[in-house]
């Protein structure tokens, strides 16, 4: 019985894994972001790239 309470204890107070669930929940947040602002990105990229297709234009 002893063993088993040691072991349990063990378990709860590892935090080996913490790491990674710190990891999975940044990349949820940053995934939600991005579902959110998903148009406002488009429209940012895509004037930026328009903006870099004109510059480059100019210098040929």
């Amino acid at each position: 019985m002893k063993a088993l309470h040691s072991g349990l204890k063990r378990f709860i107070s590892d935090e080996s894994g913490v790491g990674v669930i710190e990891v999975v929940l940044i990349l949820v947040v940053l995934i939600g972001l991005v579902a959110v602002f998903k148009t406002q990105i488009n429209e940012l990229l895509t004037k930026i790239f328009s903006s870099i297709t004109t510059m480059s234009n100019d210098i040929l």
